[in-house]
């Protein structure tokens, strides 16, 4: 075949080339898609992922269920609301997860933690025992804990039964074990770093004010309602309890103290001492009607008998009914 003016175009060789090329990329295509079929490939199966008694795609169920991809982003898909969830159980651990998720509406503090870390199946999960390994294991939930704990968060109490709560630990472990080969990019931003030096330049120099007298040695011991409210605080206590009468994740202690308690197997029990100690030490002893037994950890090894008796104090001054 010949171009114009009998020039030699090899419209033969090209076509050859280019038929060539077609196969070639149609056989990169089926090896791809044979090995796309493969067993595996060295990567994480949901099937194969756990927490305790829940799978991976039963939390990936729950996940979908909740719509947190609403404000969520996960292996790339989502909202960017809030933050991106891909790898947040291998940056905050299990133990921060399962203070978090039953009362999401606060930030966990060092003691949640240290209270989840006390179950036998979050230890095995997290590979440690005491909150000091795990906040050097886990970074992620030790600036959490350091720059947010006990502060308010933006999310909402979500009504998470137990086992909801520990098929989301599994989900959120399988897509931390994913291997998505960088995907998707992480964001160079300093911008917690930004906006603490703008504040910081922004803020006016005040004149030094003359330092308050020292209290008393042993004033907080002395005030025992006081220390009450530091220990609920420390303990992020408030993040499920509401100092009132609402109900946020458990029961408000508002006018409890004293008052008689409906129990979910029917009989009722009056709110004494005895009652909230057993409460606090072992949550599922007498669990309220109307709330889930397995959400709140317990605190036993945790509160002494000082400390108890000044929670219980704080709770007595909520709303006591002594007769």
């Amino acid at each position: 075949m010949s171009c114009l003016n009998g020039a030699d175009c090899k419209e033969p060789l090209k076509r050859h080339m280019a038929l060539g090329v077609l196969g070639l990329m149609l056989a990169i295509f089926l090896a791809l898609s044979v090995m796309s079929f493969l067993p595996s490939r060295k990567q994480a199966l949901p099937e194969a992922v756990s927490f305790e008694d829940q799978g991976a795609v039963y939390g990936k169920r729950v996940f979908q269920a909740y719509n947190c991809m609403g404000c969520h982003t996960i292996v790339g898909n989502g909202a960017y609301f809030g933050p991106d969830l891909t790898k947040v159980y291998a940056h905050a651990g299990p133990a921060w997860l399962a203070a978090f998720l039953p009362s999401a509406g606060g930030w966990p503090t060092s003691a949640a933690v240290q209270a989840q870390l006390q179950n036998p199946a979050v230890q095995a999960d997290a590979g440690v025992a005491d909150i000091a390994a795990y906040r050097e294991r886990y970074p992620g939930a030790a600036e959490c804990i350091d720059r947010r704990g006990g502060h308010p968060s933006l999310m909402p109490n979500l009504p998470l039964s137990a086992e909801e709560i520990r098929g989301l630990i599994a989900f959120l472990k399988y897509t931390s074990a994913m291997h998505n080969e960088g995907w998707p990019p992480k964001p160079k931003v300093d911008g917690v770093a930004r906006i603490e030096a703008a504040r910081a330049a922004a803020r006016p120099v005040a004149a030094a004010a003359p330092a308050p007298a020292a209290a008393p040695a042993g004033a907080a011991a002395q005030d025992p309602v006081k220390l009450g409210a530091k220990l609920v605080s420390d303990f992020g206590c408030l993040a499920c309890h509401a100092t009132d009468k609402k109900r946020v994740v458990g029961p408000g202690w508002g006018g409890l103290y004293g008052s008689e308690t409906e129990l979910a197997d029917g009989s009722r029990v009056k709110a004494d001492e005895a009652y909230l100690v057993e409460s606090i030490r072992h949550p599922d002893a007498k669990v309220v009607a109307g709330y889930p037994a397995k959400v709140m950890p317990s605190y036993d090894a945790m509160i002494n008998e000082s400390d108890m008796g000044a929670i219980i104090a704080y709770l007595r001054s909520l709303g006591e009914d002594q007769k």
